[in-house]
């Protein structure tokens, strides 16, 4: 029998049960649908972190204190990272483009008479717009010989600005941080945003010295300098032929540099240098994980609708026993029968992944517009849900197509 001819009886034959064609299609529907829609939160989830671990800056090395030796109980003179050290590495490690420390504190900040409690106080240092890819709106930045000389002065974010003067350009005017510490505003950020569950447009941001000197404990403080724990190092993307090779460099030179200020050695730093996409490969491998698992879960439901096509085709084998004897008698061969009943299948499996992809594809624009969250339509996910969906209409559909197949012709005209 010709492709096309069994095409058509396979259709028909569908046609005339079409509520129960579609009550059988409906599993796999859900779970091609299911299957797009639980991956398209996974990758949308993937990329908005990317996006905010690029946001923070570009070409970011990130040289961290180390918590093994700075935890309860270690000498605080001994280990983690200084201010001083910004400085070494600007000075002293090539490829580096600018160098960023933050130290930060919660205080109460009163502009006239409003006051807002809880405030991030960001002390910082010179490069921290380009560092950190903030641009000034209005008025300017703080200069190094501002914060070598403890220059009472404040960068405000977009949101506090216009918390703590509304339209008003704030330039000029004093904010009180901490109840008597009196800052004059020199400039505002643009809008920046959230970054993770950090919001710089809420923050003030000061010379590093007003913070370490007025704000800090004293027992952050060592004879070395005062403690931090993070340096930002921006490396110049220009140096070198080769990005990758010049990030490598810069943190080898970071590594010698550091390990001889510290008196330490390389096998036993107390400091622990990480890149961005350390932290992206490392995001990447936990959602990469994560989607697996919710197409596995998903995948569970094309199994459902698999056995339900199943079932129905052996419902309609018993209900059409008396059809194939008929077909046989006129010269149907099982092969014909067999393929007209795997044809059956392979369609109702076929159309219920083309609506599964159109509601997969529908339902994650809904789920992102209603829920606020980013999702990404993968591609590769589209095709593996409808190949699996064709592919679990074949498997499910065999055994019924089969059965069909190898019934006898004279019990079958029998058959009431």
């Amino acid at each position: 029998m010709k492709p096309l001819k069994v095409i058509k009886i396979a259709w028909l034959a569908l046609l005339k049960n079409k509520i129960r064609s579609l009550l059988t299609m409906l599993g796999i529907i859900i779970g091609v649908a299911a299957v797009i829609i639980m991956i398209a939160i996974s990758a949308g989830t993937e990329a908005a972190i990317q996006e905010q671990i690029t946001g923070l800056g570009s070409n970011l090395i990130y040289v961290s204190a180390s918590m093994s030796k700075m935890g309860p109980g270690s000498n605080q003179t001994d280990g983690g990272l200084v201010y001083d050290d910004a400085f070494a590495i600007s000075d002293q490690v090539s490829g580096v483009k600018g160098v960023v420390v933050e130290q930060t504190s919660s205080q109460i900040v009163k502009a006239g008479d409003i006051t807002l409690d809880g405030v991030t106080i960001m002390g910082t240092t010179a490069d921290f717009p380009s560092v950190r890819d903030m641009e000034i709106s209005s008025g300017r930045y703080f200069s190094q010989v501002e914060i070598d000389r403890t220059t009472p002065i404040a960068v405000l974010g977009s949101s506090l600005a216009e918390e703590l003067f509304g339209d008003q350009d704030p330039f000029g005017e004093t904010v009180t941080v901490a109840g008597n510490i009196r800052l004059t505003v020199v400039g505002v950020f643009e809008e920046k945003g959230m970054i993770g569950d950090v919001d710089y447009d809420s923050r003030l941001y000061t010379p590093i010295t007003i913070v370490l000197e007025k704000l800090t404990s004293n027992e952050f403080a060592r004879f070395k300098g005062d403690r931090v724990r993070t340096i930002y190092v921006e490396v110049d993307e220009t140096v070198g032929p080769e990005g990758e090779r010049t990030l490598d460099d810069v943190i080898y030179q970071i590594e010698l540099l550091l390990v001889k200020r510290h008196e330490v050695t390389l096998d036993e730093p107390d400091f622990v240098i990480t890149t961005q996409q350390d932290i992206i490969n490392t995001q990447e491998s936990t959602t990469g994980a994560f989607r697996s698992l919710l197409a596995w879960v998903a995948g569970v439901s094309l199994v459902v609708g698999g056995i339900g096509i199943m079932n129905i085709m052996l419902v309609s084998v018993t209900e059409r026993t008396r059809e194939i004897g008929i077909r046989q008698a006129v010269g149907a061969t099982p092969n014909d029968i067999r393929w007209q009943f795997l044809t059956e299948a392979l369609l109702l499996s076929m159309i219920g992944g083309l609506i599964g992809v159109a509601t997969g594809v529908i339902g994650s624009w809904i789920f992102g517009q209603a829920s606020g969250m980013r999702t990404v339509i993968v591609a590769t996910s589209v095709l593996l849900a409808f190949g699996s969906a064709a592919t679990v209409g074949v498997f499910f559909g065999y055994y019924p197509a089969n059965k069909a197949s190898q019934l006898d012709p004279i019990e079958a005209l029998r058959y009431e």
